[in-house]
């Protein structure tokens, strides 16, 4: 039996990760919940995971699975699998896919790496192809992978290494993590926030400070929708 703050994490946890492909950070949490230190938080997710509702997984930033869910709740999401952290997408099956082991794939052009840290050069070649699972595709538009260099976005579950999955776009909601091309030859990963004609790029890692900038300074190249680590 979960308390009710419990039921509300894990719903918290559970929406975030349908909707991100990656769990909130424990800020999110506390603020979602209205708590007033993250003390609590540690607590509601020791408790999840000592009833089997979600995993830990150890020496990852933000490495949450959800196991299971209560049947209010309907069942975790399918796409939420250990080494795979998928983002929202509709079920889809993607043409053009191929086997790998036991699941479809499909190849996507690895076009380099992407800065999650200070905007590097942007990234217009194709170095080499990764295959990805094809239902992590998502909506129109094409799909490309990069290598994320950098630490500013392991809050957000984004290690450097770490492949993310971007699906091409202009288009951007506040809340999004975005590939953003910057002054129109920097390109970086982070957080995109809207305000009026301000932009802001927000990283997940308290090292690293908010970017503004002008509308007409950053331009939306993609948007992430998967993100899968070599271990």
């Amino acid at each position: 039996m979960l308390t009710q703050k419990q039921k509300d994490l894990l719903n918290f946890i559970n929406d975030r990760l349908q909707r991100d492909g990656v769990p909130p950070s424990f800020d999110e949490m506390k603020e979602a919940l209205d708590l007033r230190s993250k003390s609590g938080i540690h607590r509601l997710i020791t408790a999840l995971e000592e009833r089997g509702f979600i995993r830990r997984m150890a020496h990852r930033a933000r490495a949450i699975e959800i196991v299971k869910l209560p049947e209010a709740m309907g069942e975790p999401p399918r796409s939420f699998k250990p080494r795979v952290i998928e983002g929202d997408r509709p079920d889809s099956t993607p043409p053009a896919a191929m086997s790998v082991g036991s699941a479809a794939a499909v190849e996507l052009p690895k076009m380099g790496k992407i800065a999650a840290g200070v905007p590097i050069e942007a990234i217009s070649n194709q170095q080499d192809t990764v295959a990805v699972p094809g239902h992590m595709l998502s909506g129109q538009g094409e799909h490309y992978a990069l290598e994320v260099k950098g630490d500013s976005m392991i809050d957000a579950g984004i290690n450097n290494g770490d492949v993310v999955v971007i699906r091409e776009t202009s288009n951007a909601d506040n809340g999004d993590i975005v590939v953003a091309l910057v002054d129109g030859h920097e390109a970086t990963l982070k957080r995109y926030r809207r305000k009026g004609s301000t932009i802001a790029l927000e990283a997940a890692n308290p090292a690293y400070q908010t970017q503004m900038y002008s509308e007409d300074q950053v331009k939306v190249q993609g948007r992430l929708v998967g993100l899968i680590r070599t271990y």
